[in-house]
């Protein structure tokens, strides 16, 4: 299995560096690396000068989260790889975690569209913004998946997750018109509807923000993007259906509560929510 580690990057030079030391000190390494520098300064151009051998993808602005990664997908199936394994430049894999990846697809009792990791903070605790989304609902699968030392998701995030090549070919990438927030869990959502996806408990990857916040303490402003995005997702989505779309929504307001209960300026955190309604329900840009 020819696997692409696949790294987005912006303006984080030191990140980016210490990113690529861990994937160059893995157990199993990747068969190659392909850094998407997402309209950074010359800084990171520095530091990716000093890697030989690193697969370089420059985009004159920052199209976001997902236009990055939507974009170097896209570059990785040209590029013939059978696994693309997704990671932000703060994230950190620790030495066994793609060998663990790929032990886990071996291991596993269905042939699983995407693999991903257990993503902890620097306490090691599971981080907030990345903990996973189980399939409890699918019982004879769920203790299927626990026999074999695994863990049947819904969802994932993009820190180090890993999506098979014909899920790609099948589902395509992450809406690049989300910017931001909630466009892995469209992507995986769509994915994983009918698809399997694993967690492989040992595969370890730590996520390195500076707090281990999630996407309502750490939001300020950018909640637009949840809002919004949430609302694109539940009204025109093909991740969730029926049940699900209801304890989607059911999730939206129960962040949208908490963040203007404990944001400092109500009055701004209401104008933020009230903005992303506005565009959440108008037409979706394609």
């Amino acid at each position: 299995m020819r696997v692409c580690a696949l790294v987005l990057t912006c303006n984080r030079p030191d990140m980016l560096e210490t990113c690529l030391e861990h994937l160059r000190d893995q157990s199993r390494a990747p068969d190659g690396v392909l850094v998407v520098d997402n309209g950074s300064t010359q800084e990171t151009a520095d530091v990716l000068a000093g890697h030989a051998g690193v697969d370089v993808l420059r985009l004159p602005t920052n199209i976001g989260g997902a236009g990055g990664y939507a974009r170097g997908l896209r570059a990785g199936l040209e590029r013939g790889y059978d696994w693309i394994w997704l990671l932000d430049d703060d994230a950190f894999p620790e030495p066994e975690c793609l060998e663990a990846l790929l032990a886990g697809i071996e291991r596993a009792p269905r042939q699983p569209d995407l693999v991903t990791s257990l993503v902890r903070w620097r306490d090691s605790r599971i981080h907030p913004m990345n903990r996973p989304w189980l399939r409890v609902n699918r019982r004879v699968e769920f203790a299927e998946s626990a026999a074999a030392g695994l863990v049947l998701v819904r969802v994932a995030t993009s820190v180090s997750t890993m999506v098979r090549r014909e899920a790609l070919l099948e589902h395509g990438f992450h809406p690049e018109h989300y910017r931001i927030w909630i466009d892995d869990f469209e992507w995986t959502g769509r994915i994983l509807r009918d698809g399997v996806g694993y967690l492989v408990p040992e595969s370890v990857t730590l996520h390195n923000t500076e707090h281990a916040r999630d996407t309502v303490t750490d939001a300020r402003g950018r909640f637009y993007y949840k809002v919004r995005n949430h609302l694109w997702l539940l009204r025109a989505g093909r991740a969730f259906g029926g049940l699900e779309r209801l304890d989607y929504a059911y999730a939206l307001l129960r962040a949208t509560r908490r963040y203007i209960g404990e944001s400092a300026d109500r009055r701004e955190a209401l104008l933020t929510v009230a903005r992303g309604l506005r565009d959440g329900l108008r037409p979706e840009p394609r």
